[in-house]
Parts: C-alpha cells; sequence; structure tokens
C-alpha cells in the first residue's frame, strides 16, 4: 500500500523525534489524569508534554519544522487560543509508536499503555526461554501494531501478519513498522475470518473489560469481559499448525477467590493441547471495581496463556511452553 502524504509526513515527524532523542512511557489512563490535572501541566512546555502528555501548545512551544510536519499529518487541531496534538508517541524498547491522544473516548482510539509493555515483555521472555519454529505468525488485534513489530523483528525469516477491525490502528501499525524497519502485513479482519491458511504462531494482547461504550479497544464482551479471549482461543485450536502455539497476554475478573477466565480456558483447551497459565500482575484497573460489573470483583489480575498444539496428528504432545 502507497503511504499517503499524511502518513509521509507522520513518518518524517517520527524520524524527527528519534533524531533529537524523544522519550515518553505511557502510564495508565488515571495516572494520566491525575499527573495532567497538576496546575503546571495545564499546558505543554515541551515534546514530551505535546507528544507524549497529550497537553495544549502554543506556538513557539515545538519547533517550526516539526509543527509543519504535525499540520501536514493532519495531528495539529486548534484548542482554545493554541493547539493539541491528535496522537501520542511512546518509546517501547527503543522504538517510537504512534497511537491516539489522551484522553482515548473515540470508538476507533489506538490504545497503547501499560498493557502494551507487560504483553511484549511476556513475548520476549517466552522467546528468549524457548525459540520455536515459526514460518507464519499472525498478532490479533494488533493495535498500534506493537506486537507484530515484536514478533517481525525476532523472527526475520517469517511471514508475521497484523490483523485488526480497525483501520485506524492498521494505519498506524503500517506507519510504527516503517519507523521500526519491522516487515509486517496489516490486515483488515475479525479475528481470523478474513485470513486464509493456518499458522505456527498466534499472539493476542485483546481487550478484556467489559465497556459501556463498547469501544473496539477496551470492550472484551461476554462475562465480565472474557468473550473475545475465549473466541481468541477457538480460533487457536482451529487455525494452528500440529505443534503451532498460542501466546494470549489478556485479563482476568476474580470473583470471591476464583479465577473465571481459567476456568472457562480450561474447558475450552481441556485434552486439545498442553498449555500453561499464570498471573503476571495481580491487580490492574482497580478503579473498574468501584462500579458496574465489577463491583462484586475481588481484583482484575493480567495473566499469560501459553497452548501448544500436539505436535502430530497422532496427538503427540507438542512441546511444552
Amino acid at each position: 500500500m502507497t503511504p499517503s502524504g499524511s502518513d509521509l509526513a507522520l513518518l518524517r515527524l517520527g524520524d524527527v523525534l528519534k533524531q533529537v532523542g524523544y522519550r515518553h512511557i505511557t502510564v495508565t489512563p488515571a495516572t494520566h489524569a491525575r499527573v495532567n490535572t497538576r496546575t503546571e501541566n495545564a499546558w505543554a512546555k515541551d515534546l514530551t508534554g505535546v507528544f507524549g502528555w497529550s497537553r495544549p501548545f502554543r506556538v513557539g512551544t515545538v519547533p517550526v519544522h516539526v509543527f509543519e510536519l504535525m499540520r501536514q499529518a493532519g495531528i495539529a487541531a486548534p484548542y482554545q487560543d493554541g493547539w493539541r496534538s491528535t496522537l501520542r508517541v511512546s518509546n517501547l524498547n527503543d522504538r517510537l509508536y504512534f497511537h491516539s491522544a489522551w484522553p482515548t473516548e473515540a470508538a476507533d482510539a489506538v490504545f497503547f499503555g501499560p498493557d502494551t509493555y507487560r504483553y511484549t515483555a511476556a513475548v520476549s521472555q517466552h522467546f528468549s526461554l524457548d525459540q520455536p519454529s515459526v514460518r507464519r505468525a499472525v498478532d490479533i488485534g494488533c493495535g498500534s501494531g506493537a506486537g507484530a513489530i515484536e514478533l517481525a523483528l525476532r523472527l526475520p525469516d517469517a511471514e508475521v501478519l497484523a490483523v485488526d477491525i480497525n483501520d485506524a490502528a492498521l494505519r498506524l501499525a503500517r506507519i510504527n513498522a516503517a519507523l521500526a524497519s519491522a516487515p509486517i502485513q496489516t490486515r483488515h479482519s475479525n479475528l481470523l475470518a478474513e485470513v486464509d491458511g493456518q499458522f505456527d504462531l498466534i499472539t493476542a494482547n485483546p481487550p478484556y473489560l467489559l465497556d459501556p461504550a463498547a469501544r473496539s479497544y477496551r470492550h472484551g464482551r461476554g462475562p465480565l469481559g472474557a468473550g473475545l479471549s475465549l473466541d481468541i482461543i477457538k480460533t487457536a485450536l482451529q487455525r494452528l499448525n500440529p505443534g503451532g502455539r498460542l501466546l494470549l497476554y489478556t485479563g482476568s475478573a476474580i470473583v470471591e477467590g476464583k479465577d473465571l477466565f481459567h476456568l472457562a480456558a480450561a474447558q475450552q483447551l481441556k485434552s486439545q493441547c498442553a498449555w500453561s497459565y499464570r498471573e503476571i500482575d495481580p491487580d490492574v484497573f482497580s478503579e473498574e471495581l468501584e462500579s458496574g460489573a465489577y463491583a462484586s470483583a475481588d481484583r482484575i489480575a493480567a495473566v499469560w496463556l501459553c497452548a501448544t498444539m500436539p505436535a502430530t496428528s497422532t496427538n503427540e504432545e507438542g512441546a511444552p511452553c
């Protein structure tokens, strides 16, 4: 796909930010809100304030050539007597990722945050312990492209696909991949419905909360947000090659001490393949417990599931996770 003029401007902006050593680590929405409400943070004072903290800025805060690239990319939005960037830029493994500005309220917002860091760290740890043979891989619900990009850089001989139902996410995934020199292919697809063939590796960091606005980057559907994650397990069981592997980072509501996603996943995976499961973080998105569907939950945990298909059609067990 030939990049548009706005895409090329965004790529040039990314290159400029790399050249000046830009750095920003994206925090949770709750932390972001707390930091930005401080009086001294009402307006951005530097590039990190503009592109990291999504603060409004006045003319002169950013260099003229940076502002011109923002205008060409279509990300400079008028705000009071100044401007705001409609995109954020974050660092992960010394690479830059464009994603949606805070607050992420739009239905097609492209999420990037602490889950992204935990997810890619879990993938990296997995590959440091075991290097599976992979010719074809896919990251389901790719968002900013972080998962697919990390895979492509680790698996230079593999075909790596990044799929999502959000065209805004696919656009930024392509731009972020170009910035990282990572050869990924993006496809619009609901799970793998619009993608042909089998895979040696399926990875996913899907939405896992119940969102009243049903925003695609956040809404996991089903029982306490587990619906999409369970659908990904079902899809993987159908589309993985013998010996193929699913790496799934998601969240689980713990209710009266019971891990509800673990119980549901066990029912799907039972007798189908070898698998392992662990908590990565015992307490995420605690603000969700204050009302609504999670009012009876003890906590929401970030969890990691690895499932390996039998190595042969005779159900010989695949390599352990």
